[in-house]
């Protein structure tokens, strides 16, 4: 299935294909945001698409996605199983918590 909008309790939600390209630079997480324009609220984007280095607070990587996701007004919500990264990195099990409380 491509990445296509959907609409999730009333939000416009552009849900992306988890057989689609993997998340590894910028100019990928711009490209989903791009696609987003589309009437989308939010981005869904399975875990299993993000660059192992999004795991790796260190790398920088989830914090340049995420500011390109709020400097462009949108919602990033990592969908599946991140269990074994976040009994690796107590750093994102934190970003984790704060993420999801707002």
């Amino acid at each position: 299935m491509p990445d296509e909008v959907r609409e999730r309790a009333g939000v416009p939600v552009l849900v992306c294909d988890p057989d689609g390209p993997v998340v590894a630079t910028e100019q990928d997480a711009l490209d989903l945001i791009g696609a987003a324009f589309l009437g989308a609220q939010v981005v869904a984007v399975p875990a299993g698409r993000l660059d192992p280095s999004f795991f790796t607070l260190g790398s920088r990587f989830a914090g340049e996605v995420m500011q390109k996701f709020v400097n462009y007004r949108l919602k990033l919500a990592v969908i599946g199983d991140i269990s074994e990264h976040l009994a690796a990195s107590s750093a994102l099990r934190a970003l984790v918590h704060e993420s999801n409380r707002s």
